[in-house]
């Protein structure tokens, strides 16, 4: 039950935090936002993975991502297939004026547990974006040409040498 109210006490900030934004609170600057932009639209993504043991799979990921309407958030709903597992998940991507970073904040319908949602400090630069999923984790976008992206899931046992795990690309559509 603790579980429970932690998620919504957690989705409960970010409404309020939508509220103060629309009125009139400070609102991220466009320069930072802006470098989410290349994200919009309706995406299909193709790649491979290795399992622990070393086999191979293949996954695809249904992406559609649009501004919220108060030009804040950017949400994304991810509809997945891993090797043959659906995933269903809704993303929110943001950058905070308190900590000065982006945010991603993911969670799940299926495919992961609900109330285990999670947030991700972000690197973001107009080509490349890197989520941290904690210190042995990241993915990597690299974006471009126009309508392209790679991405690669890494891991890492010091947080310095890092091993793609997944890979893929992504086509506007």
């Amino acid at each position: 039950m603790r579980k429970v109210w932690t998620v919504v006490a957690a989705f409960g900030i970010l409404a309020a935090g939508a509220a103060a934004q629309q009125r009139g609170a400070v609102k991220p600057p466009r320069s930072e936002l802006g470098m989410l932009d290349v994200s919009l639209g309706r995406w299909v993504f193709h790649g491979t993975s290795k399992s622990r043991t070393g086999k191979t799979g293949t996954w695809t990921w249904r992406e559609n991502c649009q501004w919220s309407p108060n030009q804040i958030y950017l949400e994304c709903t991810f509809s997945n297939v891993w090797s043959g597992r659906p995933a269903e998940s809704l993303v929110v991507d943001t950058y905070n004026t308190v900590d000065h970073a982006f945010w991603h904040y993911e969670m799940f319908s299926a495919g992961g547990r609900g109330a285990k949602p999670f947030a991700a400090k972000m690197d973001v630069t107009p080509n490349t974006w890197i989520e941290y999923g904690g210190p042995h984790e990241r993915i990597t976008y690299h974006w471009g040409p126009a309508g392209h992206v790679q991405v690669a899931i890494e891991a890492s046992k010091d947080g310095k040498s890092w091993t793609v795990v997944d890979q893929g690309t992504g086509v506007r559509q």
